[in-house]
């Protein structure tokens, strides 16, 4: 069934009790406590009444929004109307259309309901239209309508399921530091939400006995390792909601990932959109032999402030590196990781080994402030600095080890990072511009950071610490003609008399 009708349509009525249910399931809960505790008539008796004033004030207003709302597809345009006193008419061209966003929460599923977010990638909320609480096969019947822009795609013979998740890959997000900050974030908000009871509980004094008895050292080690696993095990939860159910497969002219295990989404991609691909690899994923893979896209979001929910532009959650590679492939058709890399020379190793050298002075400095007057004992204090020096120089040499660069007849791979190695292959035929810096230890080193930018994803892609000779041909050859007139402001720099300007460095 085609969503293309010209028809207005409502949201679905069942958007009316879904809203409620998102108040009464809490206020339910509450009430069952208070019971349970046996809390007196009174309090129970208004916090029933407070409840149910809530749950009708939000099923009103979901109510007015059914009344009201209304939204409609035409071969061109995807138009919404909303309002009673005060219209509101609003629009998108469907050939300006990037992505397709459908999400389902616990409360619409149950009611077989779906949100759909469509957007253009650009900006601001006028370039996003959202339909809240839809019925799911009409929000199907919509993402396909929508995904292509309105153009006719011919099927593919590589079309069908590119990646499905296997439960033994959860193990992988576990490693994810960015889901333990969100767990370690929860664990202090709350913290700070009940410290008048935690005070009352003396948990605090517990703790301040536990140092005692242990020795500052000891404590420190045991609460670090005790977070260690509380953030691990926070991260697999975390991870198990977000990533249960992966499956990413190639339709007619787009991929599509759908996830989740109580809040469902299904994103759409079109392939014209693609302009390569990003191997990311956090240090503790890539020691697990972990890897993540994202989409050089335009017309992708970044991601909102302060969600949780991974990027749209994510194609396969932590998996096995080899697992990465191969979808990878899959989604290019083509297989730019297999192309050995052009390591980077000596003097990009030298640099790295002085911020090393460097970070483990400002240790030394910080760490010299309580060793001195002897609050902290001078043994702790040196090996700390030692730890120091010998993590930055280890991370001086894996991150000199990650720097490469290749090229091939369709894409440009370029590889960097030590705490998070980020390998990108990007389609030369879409870049659009270079940028290419050097700073004043790099000019003494003749070296060169080249930036590839493209109007797709983060926009600039660098290869950092290149010979300037080499870096100046990589780009040359990647994009003929677009540095043909910088270079020729550098050879005629070199012929003497010639009276040439001094390029910019």
């Amino acid at each position: 069934m085609s969503a293309v009708d010209g028809q207005w349509h409502r949201l679905d009525a069942r958007s009316i009790p879904s809203a409620g249910a998102v108040v009464a399931a809490p206020a339910l809960a509450t009430l069952l406590v208070m019971v349970v505790a046996g809390a007196g008539t009174t309090p129970v008796l208004i916090t029933f009444l407070i409840g149910t004033g809530t749950v009708l004030l939000v099923a009103g207003a979901a109510t007015y929004q059914w009344v009201f709302y209304r939204y409609r597809i035409t071969e061109e345009r995807f138009e919404q109307r909303l309002g009673g006193l005060f219209r509101n008419h609003r629009s998108l061209a469907r050939d300006r259309i990037r992505t397709v966003d459908l999400t389902a929460a616990p409360h619409e599923r149950l009611f077989a309901l779906t949100t759909v977010k469509i957007s253009t990638g650009a900006q601001g909320t006028e370039a996003t239209i959202r339909l809240q609480s839809i019925r799911r096969s009409a929000a199907e019947a919509l993402r396909r309508d929508m995904a292509l822009g309105g153009s006719t795609v011919e099927g593919s013979p590589d079309e069908g399921v590119l990646s499905r998740l296997e439960p033994k890959w959860l193990g992988y997000s576990a490693l994810t530091v960015s889901l333990m900050l969100v767990v370690w974030g929860a664990i202090g908000s709350a913290v700070g939400s009940f410290d008048q009871l935690l005070r009352k509980w003396g948990a605090f004094d517990a703790l301040g006995d536990a140092a005692t008895s242990l020795g500052v050292v000891a404590f420190v080690l045991v609460v670090a390792a005790i977070a260690l696993v509380v953030g691990v095990i926070g991260a697999f939860l975390l991870s198990l909601e977000m990533w249960w159910g992966f499956q990413l497969t190639r339709e007619p002219g787009a991929l599509r990932v759908k996830r989740g295990l109580l809040t469902t989404r299904s994103l759409s991609l079109e392939e014209r959109r693609l302009r390569g691909v990003e191997l990311c690899e956090p240090l503790p994923l890539r020691l697990a032999g972990g890897a993540k893979l994202a989409a050089v896209a335009t017309g992708l979001q970044q991601q909102e402030q302060n969600n949780k929910q991974p990027d749209s532009k994510v194609l396969l959650p932590p998996a096995p590196r080899p697992e990465a590679w191969r979808v990878a492939a899959a989604v290019l058709r083509d297989q730019p990781f297999d192309i050995a890399l052009t390591s980077h020379p000596s003097a990009a190793l030298r640099r790295r080994i002085g911020w090393a050298l460097l970070s483990a002075l400002a240790v030394a400095v910080v760490v010299a402030v309580p060793a001195v007057p002897g609050w902290v004992p001078a043994t702790f204090a040196i090996a700390l600095v030692v730890l120091a020096l010998l993590a930055g120089l280890g991370f001086a040499l894996d991150a000199h080890r990650a720097l490469g660069h290749a090229m091939d007849e369709r894409y440009l791979v370029a590889r960097n990072g030590s705490a998070v190695r980020r390998t990108v292959a990007l389609q030369r035929e879409n870049i659009i511009g270079w940028r290419i810096s050097r700073t004043v230890f790099q000019r003494r080193s003749d070296l060169m950071t080249v930036g590839a930018t493209t109007a797709a994803g983060s926009s600039l892609y660098r290869i950092y610490d290149v010979r300037t000779g080499e870096g100046l041909a990589l780009a040359d050859e990647a994009v003929p003609g677009l540095l043909t007139p910088f270079l020729e402001r550098i050879a005629a720099e070199q012929v003497p008399g010639s009276g040439g300007e001094r390029p910019p460095n």
